[in-house]
């Protein structure tokens, strides 16, 4: 399976702000962009100006790093936005945040979205009671996802779920902390969904 192998807080730090990739660190004094808010490299303190066509493409790509998909991935989902009714934009979101490996982070069962997909690849994760090893797999509303009963005894999971029912969890999904279950209960509106990203760069990128 191929996967984005960069460091994960120089991806941060080339985007200028946490992506929360790095579970609890992001919410500690030694998150990258508290010590270093600026871009990795030796000219990375230097300030330039981006074109259209450069803001456009940094966007892509931040999302592309929040979420983990790689290009093809990412083209692909927004090829399956653009067809569906609606808004190109807010479909791209709810699609990429109704992954399965995303829909687990959000219910605390892995500290960030890597440590969830790996959760799903090891077969963790049973989705309707069915066990479901795709992290791309999307869940649809009113689906039921569990931890399995094999993996209910894992400490990262425990730990997650933890500091995420410490943190609350997003209104968009019901989280049974005792059972390890939750259910999507809808896609998320666009309000509800991080306010840094702007999605209509993304389309006018891929519009052209």
């Amino acid at each position: 399976m191929a996967r984005n192998l960069d460091p994960k807080c120089r991806q941060c730090r080339r985007e200028g702000e946490k992506l929360f990739l790095k579970g609890e660190k992001c919410f500690t004094d030694k998150c990258a962009i508290e010590l270093r808010n600026y871009p990795p490299g030796q000219h990375g303190q230097k300030k330039s100006r981006l074109s259209g066509y450069g803001e456009q493409l940094r966007e892509k790509q931040k999302i592309r790093r929040i979420y983990g998909v790689l290009e093809k991935q990412f083209r692909n989902i927004y090829h399956l936005a653009d067809q569906k009714k609606g808004v190109t934009g807010q479909n791209l979101l709810q699609i990429l945040e109704s992954r399965l490996d995303t829909v687990a982070y959000h219910m605390g069962f892995g500290a960030s979205r890597s440590e969830a997909r790996q959760i799903v690849r090891h077969n963790c994760i049973l989705v309707n009671g069915a066990r479901v090893n795709i992290p791309s797999y999307l869940v649809k509303p009113g689906d039921v996802v569990q931890v399995a009963d094999n993996a209910r005894n894992h400490i990262r999971i425990k730990s997650s779920l933890e500091s995420s029912e410490n943190r609350s969890f997003p209104s968009w999904v019901e989280v049974d902390v005792k059972s390890m279950s939750g259910v999507y209960k809808s896609h998320p509106d666009r309000s509800e969904l991080p306010a840094t990203i702007n999605e209509s760069l993304v389309v006018e990128l891929y519009s052209k």
